[in-house]
């Protein structure tokens, strides 16, 4: 299962640029792995990790952010169609990683 979060963040005054920043970083802390500007992914092995990681989330919203999360199949993963610089790229999922 994937989560793909996507987010708009007030960056208007300099204290709402760290608030952002240290969301981005609360989201790099938390295994995401960043998609474009203010997407990010993370893969979950299922649906009681992927609620641990919304419900974590969820308590770190900065004030005045929204934030939607989608989560989906690793087949659906796999139906990504991607283009970076005009060239098709298609995904693939990741290797299953083993901890200690």
């Amino acid at each position: 299962m994937w989560l793909l979060l996507m987010f708009d963040l007030p960056v208007k005054t300099r204290e709402e640029r760290k608030t952002a920043t240290r969301f981005r970083l609360f989201l790099l802390d938390q295994g995401f792995e960043m998609a474009q500007l203010s997407v990010y992914m993370r893969y979950c092995g299922g649906k009681n990790e992927a609620d641990t990681y919304i419900r974590r989330i969820k308590e770190r919203i900065p004030l005045g952010g929204k934030v939607d999360i989608l989560n989906f199949t690793d087949k659906q993963y796999e139906q990504i169609v991607s283009f970076d610089t005009g060239s098709r790229k298609s995904r693939k999922n990741p290797a299953q990683y083993v901890l200690f």
